[in-house]
């Protein structure tokens, strides 16, 4: 049956999701080998650059928002297989069913916005939705075989991506920025290192000579920092540790 293909294929995915991104990078290097400031105007690029933070980050603090009232057990960036100690539905979980690919997709949408290609964006979207889709499809037969009509309720209730901000509802468990930096401080610095490669690639074929300007320079030091900062005391401390998250 289809839906049986659909989702073995979704099996498959959500091990391999973190790679499936690599497909854009052919197009990705092709546009960044031809890379023009939007209508030749540095103002409009800045402008375009401010518009790229603020949705990738508006990505960030989607992924955050999850992250900071998540409880133990939740799948987070597990790749062997589903799992799920419990029902979400609180939280951003009450405005829509999957907000940590709501936040993905931000952060993707955002980040490839810095190369001002038509063609690259549809490109995206296109392969986002149709890939998730079928990971969508796979969880939602998992959290279905798990949680029954107790699932079924949320999910009638609840939109797949697209939140319904009237829907709230505040989680049981207290908001905990110690399980938001242990959790995705990793994602931060992905945002920052690829913008960061796209604007000094960029500079570098208009100006004809490598360019790193000294506030890019800046911000992926700090970002680097922070993420080295957080990687040991993480992996070396118990600092960030939340017990039950």
């Amino acid at each position: 049956m289809l839906r049986d293909s659909l989702a073995r294929q979704g099996d498959w995915l959500f091990r391999w999701r973190s790679y499936i991104p690599l497909l854009l990078v052919p197009p990705v290097a092709a546009d960044l080998l031809s890379f023009r400031f939007p209508l030749d105007s540095p103002l409009l690029d800045e402008i375009l650059e401010g518009m790229c933070f603020a949705i990738a980050f508006c990505g960030l603090a989607v992924r955050g928002l999850v992250a900071g009232y998540a409880p133990r057990g939740t799948s987070g960036r597990i790749t062997s297989g589903q799992k799920a100690a419990e029902l979400n539905t609180a939280g951003m979980y009450s405005l829509c069913r999957n907000p940590l690919y709501l936040g993905n997709f931000l952060m993707g949408f955002g980040v490839l916005l810095f190369l001002h290609s038509f063609v690259v964006q549809t490109l995206y979207v296109l392969t986002f939705f149709l890939y998730y889709e079928r990971i969508i499809m796979r969880e939602e037969e998992f959290l279905h075989g798990k949680f029954g009509e107790s699932y079924l309720r949320w999910a009638d209730r609840t939109p797949a991506i697209v939140p319904r901000f009237r829907a709230w509802r505040r989680p049981a468990l207290s908001f905990s920025w110690r399980t938001i930096l242990r959790r995705e401080y990793t994602s931060f610095f992905a945002v920052a290192a690829i913008m960061t490669a796209f604007e000094v690639v960029g500079d570098t074929i208009l100006e004809g000579r490598f360019t790193f300007e000294p506030e890019w320079r800046a911000f992926f030091g700090f970002s680097l920092a922070f993420y080295l900062a957080c990687m040991f005391l993480k992996k070396g401390t118990r600092l960030l540790h939340v017990p039950g998250r």
